[in-house]
């Protein structure tokens, strides 16, 4: 496939949004809408058998939502992933870890987004107060014992794709150790 033209049409702080003209390999032309946003990071952090969450409002959902501490590095700076997720997790959770452990990479919206993300388990843990963004000033977070949360991941209580999808990284991590 060949990008034969592209035009931003949105940006802010967070994202932009562009318009491709592309040429297909039959010579077909068409058109991609393709939401650009930084790389973020995603944190697991485990103690024992619990697993720390966050909960927060996400507007487009209209809804509260359940999910591991995640995200990406203000005004779309570039930060080394493990940096980024040791970041997040302090910022939203208060927590540190000792180890952390890289688990793979997921892309958020393939057929949307460029948006790509790095998980990571994080263990050996030390509590202590989170520094939340302004935007992040609802945020609520708890520990869940694991049976409760895949409980919650069935029932659909849970339905972040990025946290579904790391915590399907995590167990065949674990599976191979």
């Amino acid at each position: 496939m060949e990008t034969l033209s592209t035009s931003q049409v949105y940006a802010n702080s967070w994202m932009t949004v562009r318009e491709d003209t592309i040429r297909r390999g039959d010579g077909s032309t068409g058109i991609y809408g393709v939401v650009d946003k930084p790389t973020y990071a995603l944190v697991i952090p485990v103690e024992g058998s619990r697993i720390h969450l966050v909960e927060q409002y996400r507007y487009p959902l209209a809804a509260r939502s359940w999910e591991f501490p995640q995200g990406t590095a203000p005004d779309r700076l570039k930060i080394e992933p493990r940096e980024l997720a040791a970041r997040e997790l302090r910022e939203e959770t208060g927590l540190t870890a000792t180890q952390m452990t890289f688990l793979g990479t997921v892309a958020v919206a393939p057929g949307l987004s460029s948006q790509t993300g790095s998980a990571y388990l994080a263990t050996a843990l030390t509590e202590g107060s989170h520094a939340r963004e302004h935007e992040e000033q609802d945020m609520r977070s708890a520990w869940w014992e694991r049976t409760m949360m895949e409980k919650a991941m069935r029932d659909g209580v849970i339905v972040d794709a990025q946290s579904l999808a790391a915590y399907a990284l995590l167990l065949l991590h674990e599976k191979n150790t």
